[in-house]
């Protein structure tokens, strides 16, 4: 069964860390840099760059000084100067495209100091209050202007939208927000997000400890008696909106359930328990909850995510802690159907899977059924890491509106797409790369350094450990796709890499690079996937629009002049666009339509004159994409490929600064 929160915490701290980054490098400094990254290996000399640039020599100078000083806090990087050469920037690969992204995203209004704590604060105040709050209170609180606090609302206004609440300022009265107690309630379980974070201790900093303490020893006791086991992410959300219960009941701030609600709530096995349950808290706060509250407590339950306690191979839905029932079993048979049919994979035959979207989809559809949102903070890394896999299922899970009265979000998407790339990998064990360790430490350090191996890396195969004087004489008589070893090699053909003997983390860090460098290596000495699927007369350089949409529209209706694409294409390219955004990092966008409606697969591209706002990022490179379910061999290659060029940002320049197809081409 696939664990939500299996490796989050390295990616979150990384997020956490660029989000604080405070970027304050001037347009011509960006300049500077991305010129510099375009060619890593190449010294520039100043005057060329000041007259690029149009300014003088000084400034330039002047400018490296900010740059080192921006490097240094930020990377492992620095400019290096050569009297007579010139300067270029040495930065590892593999920080390059977190440079370029960091430089080039979307950029953020700065013309006043935001502290998103504060943010977090105003609106967990706003949201809790009975009574309106004035301006001159919180700019009191804070220590701020009153205009200040404006910028901040008008920042909230939009964020409390996606809640359907509005911010109402009334003069010489105060600020409240209006909307449902439901939508509230929504609202201030997710406050959190104002501070770029997923961790909800700042709504848990806001009871007291020993109501934290009393909430969290109820639900495990509940766990017990129910036996099953929520996901930590599920927990901390149950304990979350536990708490916001008690407050705003004592707040009198009631939830409203309609009888029908009510009735259907009532009628799940899961009620009973929920109804012990707040008779305990009910005991222990000294307080009286309606029949609502506790109705929607348990659609709360009812929509978490629960850990199987099953093996993969002894999978007995019908006796799982949760009744899966037959609409649930449905809508997992014909989503496995469809999935199947779009990636020509047999995931019917995969137990773990469905068990493991069973369980998944009974709580996404008590939490669609119910109104709850979902927050996944993943998504955009799983749209960026496995862009294949996440287009398939919005495909598919698209195709079931037309018999499901619900829609499944991008959030929920992204997470089932975790679980079908964990069903491919399980499917595809085959495609594992296989090597061998040479030790010089005996047998017992031999042993660890395959145990870490294996555990750190789960594609790969260690099969066997053999002394550096056997070494030729093995390779001669097995196939190896690269080597791990403890000393230096000489005159070996096959790759390889030397590492510390107990695998320490600087050694793991250098082996995910090594590994990512001979994924790209078999990428670039293959015939290019791009080129097959392109022309000249389908690349259009330095495109001048001003809006996402007037590109996909422009380059579906020339893939159907051309006889490529069915009329239609564009406009449902369009649609599919409105679902979820298509960009996968590094300026790159892959907009798509229907592949019903591909006669030929095919490929148009355009780079633009000036970047596209695309959501949350800037696009450079537009990627439309016609590609026929028949061909999905190379779909996949082809997704590879786009996947790691949104990784290559010096490419990636080349082709924003290339003026003509043939250039364009030949750079693909």
């Amino acid at each position: 069964m696939l664990s939500y929160n299996e490796g989050y915490s390295e990616v979150f701290t990384k997020l956490e860390n660029v989000a604080r980054c405070d970027i304050t490098m001037n347009m011509r400094q960006k300049e500077i840099i991305r010129m510099l990254l375009a060619d890593t290996d190449r010294y520039f000399i100043v005057r060329d760059i000041a007259v690029e640039l149009n300014c003088s020599e000084k400034t330039i100078r002047n400018d490296f000084e900010a740059i080192d000083l921006y490097l240094s806090e930020h990377f492992d990087a620095a400019l290096v100067r050569k009297p007579g050469k010139g300067v270029c920037l040495n930065i590892e690969e593999h920080e390059q495209a977190e440079l370029f992204d960091q430089l080039f995203q979307s950029e953020r209004e700065k013309e006043y100091k935001r502290d998103n704590h504060r943010m977090a604060a105003i609106a967990y105040k706003l949201l809790m209050s009975i009574k309106p709050i004035t301006l001159q209170e919180f700019a009191d609180e804070y220590y701020v202007n009153r205009s200040v606090i404006r910028r901040d609302l008008d920042t909230l206004e939009k964020w409390l939208a996606k809640w359907r609440l509005a911010v109402i300022s009334k003069q010489k009265v105060g600020i409240t927000v209006e909307g449902t107690e439901k939508n509230k309630r929504a609202a201030l379980s997710k406050v959190h997000q104002l501070i770029g974070t997923t961790s909800t201790q700042f709504i848990k900093n806001q009871f007291e400890v020993h109501e934290v303490e009393i909430v969290t020893r109820e639900l495990r006791r509940l766990e017990e008696q129910e036996t099953f086991r929520f996901t930590d992410e599920a927990f901390d959300n149950l304990l979350v909106h536990t708490l916001l219960m008690i407050r705003r009941t004592k707040l009198k701030q009631p939830i409203s359930f309609s009888k029908q609600e009510k009735a259907f709530i009532q009628n799940k096995k899961e009620y009973p328990g929920t109804q012990a349950f707040i008779k305990e808290l009910e005991h222990l706060f000294s307080i009286d909850f309606s029949e609502d509250e506790l109705s929607y407590l348990t659609a709360h339950l009812l929509s978490a995510k629960i850990r199987s306690n099953t093996r993969a191979d002894t999978v007995q839905l019908s006796h799982h802690p949760f009744i899966i029932t037959a609409e649930v079993t449905e809508l997992v048979d014909s989503l496995l159907r469809k999935m199947s049919r779009l990636t020509y994979v047999d995931f019917t035959r995969d137990a773990t899977l469905t068990e493991g979207l069973c369980i998944h989809l009974s709580s996404t559809i008590n939490r669609l059924s119910y109104g709850f949102s979902v927050t996944n903070p993943l998504t955009q890394d799983i749209k960026k890491m496995y862009p294949y896999m996440f287009n398939m299922v919005i495909f598919a899970t698209n195709q079931l509106k037309q018999n499901y009265q619900f829609t499944i979000p991008e959030d929920e998407a992204a997470y089932l797409t975790l679980h079908f790339q964990a069903a491919i990998e399980r499917l595809n064990k085959t495609s594992m790369k296989r090597i061998v360790t040479v030790c010089h430490m005996g047998i017992g350090i031999s042993q660890i350094l395959r145990t870490k191996l294996e555990s750190h890396f789960k594609d790969v195969e260690v099969l066997d450990s053999i002394r550096k004087a056997d070494l030729t004489t093995y390779l001669n008589q097995n196939s190896v796709d690269f080597i791990v070893s403890t000393v230096s090699l000489e005159d070996i053909e096959v790759p390889f890499i030397i590492v510390s003997p107990l695998l320490e983390p600087p050694d793991i860090k250098r082996l995910e690079h090594f590994l990512h460098q001979l994924d790209e290596q078999a990428a670039e000495t293959a015939p290019s996937i791009l080129q097959t699927y392109t022309r000249p007369a389908l690349i259009f350089p330095q495109v001048d629009v001003s809006h996402r949409f007037e590109i996909i529209e422009q380059l579906g209706n020339r893939l159907y002049s051309q006889g490529f694409v069915e009329q239609d294409y564009a406009h449902q390219a369009l649609l599919r666009e409105r679902m979820s955004s298509t960009t996968i990092g590094g300026g790159i966008a892959i907009p798509h339509g229907d592949p019903k409606l591909v006669k030929q697969s095919q490929i148009a591209v355009a780079t633009l004159k000036k970047p596209l706002e695309w959501e949350q990022e800037k696009v450079w490179i537009v990627f439309m994409l016609a590609l026929r379910n028949e061909e999905q061999q190379n779909t996949k290659k082809l997704f590879h490929r786009l996947s790691l060029l949104s990784e290559q940002p010096s490419l990636n320049e080349q082709i924003i600064q290339a003026k003509r197809s043939e250039d364009i081409f030949s750079l693909l």
